[in-house]
């Protein structure tokens, strides 16, 4: 199995970098979080701005951006900063065992980094041909393609539909699953496009048809809606009076649950049934929502989609 395609070369170019970095730091002398280190982008320059009694964890899931970040020309030699081979969903317990309680500011840079995407081998895009993986910890979990020969077409189909927002999600199934009863299951990127593109009626313009489908793959097999549920949960706990949340969404499934979560703990809510009771202590105050310029676009069209949103942790004694 090959592909002609030329492989380009492994980079990532960091999305909304100084925005981000910006809205991140909030003192110089503070504890933070990079829950996603990816290559580094992001934490590059907020050591760049840290003072010396500044301290910075990163994490991130990915076996390669602990490698990157530990080893080689792209190592980070710093004094203020350690990595941790962890999900951000397992941030709290992480910072817990380095003896951090509480932090001053949070990123999150949500997705899938452009040196995963660009790697045949992980098996995260339809453009090569490669085993059907799609695991951001190819050491933990099922891949897409044992999750598809163990699943009945209706788990199948409600994973593409909810995860893909796929209206074509029951005539994939299908043909999954009758393909795997043929004795051929599928077992590689090349072999599910094409089979989605067998199955799907028509798309939008510009847009392959297997886009959607290895999209909800993805969100599945690494449970990343939840893992992100549990990190915005958590930095409630994390995060010192004051400190940022920072969050880029790459796709609205992700950006609804940040607009939620902020949305939720920066308004009070009004009680019909108890008029007059007073309202719980907000916990966040929503500082705003940020787009990629047009100069950054030019530069780097994968930008498109991102959105940042950023929110301060309240004192809720005062709230």
């Amino acid at each position: 199995m090959k592909s002609s395609a030329v492989i380009p070369e492994l980079t990532h170019t960091t999305v909304l970098l100084p925005e981000a970095v910006q809205a991140w730091l909030t003192r110089v002398d503070g504890i933070y979080v990079d829950g996603t280190f990816g290559r580094g982008g992001h934490s590059r320059l907020l050591l760049e701005h840290l003072g010396p009694a500044g301290r910075l964890i990163a994490i991130d899931r990915d076996p390669e951006a602990i490698q990157a970040a530990s080893t080689g020309a792209t190592r980070v030699q710093d004094p203020r900063f350690s990595i941790v081979h962890a999900p951000f969903a397992d941030m709290r317990a992480q910072l817990a065992e380095l003896g951090v309680g509480q932090v001053s500011g949070i990123l999150l840079d949500l997705g899938i980094s452009s040196p995963q995407i660009d790697n045949p081998a992980r098996g995260f895009s339809f453009r090569y041909a490669a085993p059907l993986d799609m695991r951001m910890d190819p050491s933990s979990g099922e891949s897409a393609a044992q999750f598809l020969a163990r699943a009945d077409e209706r788990d199948i189909a409600k994973v593409i539909r909810d995860y893909g927002e796929e209206r074509f999600a029951s005539s994939i199934a299908k043909a999954i699953v009758e393909r795997r009863n043929e004795g051929a299951p599928v077992q590689t990127t090349d072999e599910l496009a094409g089979l989605v593109a067998r199955s799907v009626k028509t798309r939008e313009a510009g847009q392959d048809p297997a886009t959607r489908t290895f999209q909800a793959l993805r969100i599945y097999v690494n449970a990343e809606l939840q893992q992100l549920e549990t990190a915005l949960s958590d930095a409630l706990e994390l995060l010192e009076v004051g400190g940022h949340l920072v969050v880029i969404s790459f796709h609205s499934l992700e950006d609804r649950i940040v607009k939620n979560f902020i949305t939720r703990h920066s308004k009070a809510e009004y009680d019909r049934r108890a008029p007059f009771a007073p309202s719980p202590p907000l916990k966040l105050a929503a500082l705003g929502r940020v787009r990629s310029g047009e100069t950054e676009l030019r530069a780097n069209p994968r930008a498109r989609s991102a959105v940042m949103r950023v929110a301060e942790r309240l004192d809720e004694r005062v709230s």
